[in-house]
């Protein structure tokens, strides 16, 4: 009966739409894209007003100063939410199931990162839509704006895949998403996204100077203001392609093997 009927070739791209599609619709549907909105707020409000007036009595524009480090904050939640999915889905046993279809061994991968990224797009938008209304300025034109943009968004992504790794393997999103926020506050409150290298004690300052949200911090706050030059961003782009380097071949052996 079936004889005539043409083989079924399974598509890759077909499969990522469909699973792309079926996390940003759980996404939308259960107030998560309103929380993506919500998050920068709150990182603006409370980021900005505690510190504004102490930074304008030394001479600097707060508003600024501390953009880049409100959008890092931002993408470290995707970060945590992409995590989370994983850890989920390695948990209901969704990630096993998947594995004995007829899907591409990366495609569940791929969906939720890609789902990640609307999830970064969707606060990086209102990130600057908040900063906007507290004096957030892209003064160095339109194409440094992009760039700027788009480092946010690699830095997310990067931050996800490796996220993303960590939840496959620990199956755990309540015990992940409490490992996950120690690192991310140390070393956002010990960086120069916050407050100036020389407000920190002089024992510490090499480590808050060099390490890699600062070095994010610095080139995207030229890209916001005169504009970027190769030698502000070269570290940044040096830590930035050493987490790909090594959380991308951890994140696809976490989701491609079999437990």
């Amino acid at each position: 009966m079936f004889a005539e009927l043409p083989t079924a070739t399974p598509s890759s791209f077909a499969q990522w739409r469909a699973l792309t599609g079926r996390v940003v619709w759980t996404m939308a549907t259960k107030g998560e894209l309103i929380v993506a909105v919500v998050t920068p707020l709150v990182f603006t409000l409370g980021f900005y007003l505690p510190l504004r007036y102490v930074m304008k009595f030394h001479g600097i524009d707060y508003a600024q100063f501390v953009m880049p480090v409100i959008v890092l904050q931002t993408m470290a939640f995707t970060m945590m939410s992409n995590a989370q999915l994983a850890a989920y889905e390695a948990l209901t046993g969704l990630s096993a199931r998947l594995q004995t279809m007829p899907i591409g061994a990366l495609v569940p991968l791929s969906a939720r990162i890609s789902a990640g990224l609307v999830r970064s797009l969707t606060s990086l938008v209102a990130a600057i839509l908040f900063g906007h209304m507290i004096g957030f300025r892209f003064s160095a034109g339109f194409g440094q704006a992009v760039l700027f943009c788009g480092f946010s968004l690699a830095v997310g992504t990067v931050l996800a895949i490796g996220a993303d790794g960590l939840g496959s393997l620990t199956k755990s999103p309540e015990s992940l998403s409490q490992a996950l926020t120690l690192p991310t506050l140390i070393f956002g409150m010990l960086s120069c996204g916050f407050v100036p290298e020389d407000r920190f004690p002089e024992w510490i300052q090499p480590f808050v100077r060099n390490q890699p949200i600062s070095q994010f911090s610095f080139a995207m706050r030229d890209m916001a203001a005169d504009g970027v030059t190769w030698a502000g961003l070269w570290v940044a782009l040096v830590w930035l392609i050493g987490a790909a380097v090594v959380f991308i071949p951890f994140a696809v052996w976490a989701s491609v093997r079999r437990s």
